[in-house]
């Protein structure tokens, strides 16, 4: 397990108590279970109290955490008879985008998502999450598949944004994140998106222009890092905190400004405690959401999407 800067507390009461039961493994005579027990207990008491009412930018740090589950890990858990597509038929493949035709609970689906890679070499590989022009055109080519077949579009957002760099931006970065957004808002088939930990800037918004949007408990979606807010704003990346509290980041803020259309719980301590119970409840939340869609006509879906998001920012900061 890693463990946050603000979890070490919890990370040392949890070691005693790891090292107490493996002192017991290596000697039989030794009793300690009723001390490690007793720890177990303050960790657990720890814990609650760390997680009851995070700070905005605590939630980006859990939300970027090593150990939460990703994209892929979502797609193995909760679908079956997924068949990966590749390619945007036009530069290449990218693999910050994955995403192809699955079943969720025997229903036919399109799903698309965001990668960041579980050590090094598959971080380098899919490059960070941060998706370049040809990932979005290939989420679009998935997209009109889904549409042409009428297969409702899943989509998995976790990233820290589009990626900046030159060779991107000189292939078309903005207009293909621009198209890919007019591509969700113009599909005739439901469309459901879930923030399963970073929703960074338009990267994001590309992959969640849809009829309903969840997010996680303590993922972020916003439309800058609070690093980089910071670094525009005071010319001073510390100030990240500041930044996170001013951006109305989190879960809990967005569900009241009507950006989002429900909350995912996660298990105490974050998704990368106990994964089974956040694959559950994500797989919930998406049934759930595409049987509300069901039987609306295209034209109804698309009416439903776009009068959703002309009415973002109706109810103001003051929700």
């Amino acid at each position: 397990m890693n463990y946050l800067e603000f979890e070490k507390p919890l990370a040392e009461i949890e070691g005693k108590a790891a090292e107490l039961r493996a002192m017991a493994r290596a000697n039989p005579e030794m009793d300690v279970e009723k001390e490690a027990l007793a720890l177990d207990q303050k960790a657990e008491k720890m814990l609650r109290d760390l997680y009851k009412g995070l700070a905005p930018w605590r939630k980006c740090q859990v939300a970027r955490h090593p150990d939460r589950p990703h994209c892929r890990d979502y797609i193995a858990a909760l679908f079956t008879e997924y068949t990966p597509l590749a390619g945007d038929r036009n530069f290449g493949d990218d693999h910050a985008v994955m995403g192809g035709l699955a079943r969720l609970n025997d229903r036919p689906v399109m799903v698309i998502g965001q990668e960041k890679g579980h050590d090094t070499k598959s971080r380098i590989e899919r490059n960070f999450g941060m998706a370049r022009p040809e990932g979005y055109r290939k989420a679009i080519r998935l997209m009109d598949m889904a549409d042409r077949f009428g297969l409702p579009v899943i989509t998995l957002v976790d990233t820290p944004g589009a990626y900046p760099g030159k060779g991107a931006e000189e292939r078309g970065q903005a207009e293909a994140i621009a198209r890919s957004t007019h591509k969700c808002l113009t599909l005739g088939v439901p469309m459901v998106s879930v923030v399963i930990g970073e929703g960074g800037s338009g990267g994001a918004v590309a992959f969640a222009t849809a009829n309903r949007i969840a997010m996680l408990e303590h993922s972020v979606y916003s439309v800058i890092s609070p690093e980089g807010c910071a670094s525009i704003l005071w010319k001073d990346a510390e100030k990240m905190r500041e930044a996170a509290e001013a951006l109305r980041l989190t879960a809990q803020d967005l569900h009241k400004l009507g950006v989002i259309d429900r909350i995912i719980p996660e298990p105490l301590g974050g998704a990368q405690r106990n994964r089974a119970v956040a694959f559950k409840a994500v797989g919930a939340a998406v049934e759930a959401m595409v049987a509300e869609l069901e039987g609306k006509s295209p034209k109804a879906l698309v009416k439903d999407r776009r009068d959703k998001f002309l009415a973002m920012g109706s109810k103001g900061l003051a929700a």
